[in-house]
């Protein structure tokens, strides 16, 4: 037994860079094809019709947060023995829930519609909305996944869909200059990821299991909604601070920097959480999860600190070869906002950590310090007219917050003996 739990954790570190690997290979495929459709729009739509789709989308994705309650959370850390009684809840809730976004959503397009005259912008949110209608039928299916371990499963479904979704939007604009041939694609697509998932793994309810407490699944899954909301506001309300100290121009150097500089790191920094936290689920005994953090911890460090380091100190050969001379002015700004990398890693092992023991209010009040911190630096620093200052600063108050933190939550459990530590006294 004790040979098959040591051969167990040594295949920790291989399954867990090769779902990483998947991710990472899966927004690279995103990311190129993304490139060719930005092209496409590029030329073939006026910008007011960009922004009208734009304006459609962006409502869509922050309210789509709302949609990550945390349920799903829950069936990855479910005990074995209440597996089939959480999926039950989850399930119910699942379409409970999406239900209830769907409405918001079109509350949201009503608005849209009859206080600020935006008809076309309103429509497009409003049949948006159908994609809750798909999401409840593959959600557990997708977590379940998840529990599993394969990565490499979820990593393929996503990046198809979302390749599908670019691919449809760049055959639609070379037929139909609309912004419809923008938004469409988002909702023709959603069926695709429901069909790959649930060929991927087959689900159904076990009535006999009976359900968990809805009140049990929510006290969880609330804290973690608002993490999310946190973390949207702070992806999006700094381009309105910009925006609003800097002028539009300055956002667009901005909104360019900030996805050359910070995008892809971040990218595969959410798709490490993703992977790692089944890991720190998986695991029972305070023996066995401090082992598992110190696996993720010390993975997280070693193959995200070298790559955030390298791409801040190589941004002044990279920039203007890749995106062109005429971008080169923006290099100090990209260098500056990739080392915000190295607070987001610790951010989300911190995070995977605290609702892996069951502690996501106290992830969700660290947000919120985390949020207050970054955009309070970003907005000081916007006074000074420098977008690199601004930058400087929102990283240092990300840093502020959240290394902190990070140190005293996971130091005291990476320095316990694994012989002796007691989950609960570190918990």
């Amino acid at each position: 037994m004790r040979h098959a739990l040591l051969f167990k954790i040594g295949q920790r570190p291989l399954s867990l860079l090769k779902g990483l690997a998947a991710y990472g290979l899966a927004e690279l495929s995103v990311r190129l094809v993304r490139l060719v459709t930005v092209v496409i729009i590029a030329r073939q739509l006026a910008p007011e019709i960009v922004g009208i789709a734009a304006l459609s989308l962006t409502l869509f994705e922050l309210i789509r947060v709302l949609a990550n309650v945390g349920i799903g959370q829950r069936i990855i850390a479910a005990e074995p023995a209440l597996l089939d009684a959480t999926c039950n809840a989850a399930h119910r809730l699942f379409w409970l829930w999406c239900s209830g976004v769907a409405l918001v959503q079109l509350a949201g397009a009503f608005i849209l519609w009859s206080l600020f005259g935006q008809t076309l912008p309103a429509q497009m949110l409003a049949v948006l909305s159908l994609v809750y209608v798909l999401m409840p039928g593959g959600l557990v299916q997708c977590f379940l996944l998840m529990r599993e371990g394969r990565a490499a499963t979820t990593a393929r479904t996503t990046a198809i869909q979302t390749i599908s979704d670019h691919l449809l939007t760049a055959a639609l604009l070379l037929i139909w200059q609309s912004p419809w041939s923008i938004v469409l694609p988002k909702v023709l697509t959603a069926p695709l990821w429901l069909i790959m998932t649930r060929r991927a793994r087959s689900w159904k309810p076990v009535p006999t299991a009976g359900t968990v407490l809805a009140r049990d699944m929510l006290g969880y899954g609330l804290p973690v909604l608002a993490t999310e909301l946190l973390l949207a506001m702070r992806n999006q309300l700094d381009k309105l601070i910009i925006a609003a100290t800097l002028g539009v121009s300055a956002l667009g150097s901005w909104y360019f920097a900030f996805n050359a500089g910070i995008g892809i790191v971040s990218s595969l920094i959410t798709a490490f959480g993703t992977v790692t936290f089944p890991t720190l689920c998986a695991v029972s005994g305070s023996r066995d999860r401090v082992a598992a953090l110190r696996l993720v911890a010390g993975l997280g460090t070693l193959v995200f600190l070298p790559l955030v380091i390298a791409q801040s100190a190589l941004a002044p050969y990279y920039v203007p070869l890749i995106f062109g001379a005429h971008w080169a002015h923006a290099t100090p700004l990209i260098a500056t906002l990739c080392l915000a990398g190295i607070p987001m890693v610790f951010a989300t092992v911190t995070t995977n950590w605290l609702r892996a023991t069951n502690r996501p209010g106290l992830d969700a009040r660290a947000g919120a310090v985390a949020c207050a911190a970054s955009l309070a630096g970003l907005w000081f620093g916007a006074q000074t007219g420098s977008m690199t200052l601004a930058a400087a600063l929102w990283v240092l108050g990300l840093s502020l917050a959240i290394l902190p933190f990070a140190v005293s939550i996971l130091l005291p459990v990476l320095r316990s003996s694994p012989k002796t530590s007691n989950l609960e006294a570190i918990a």
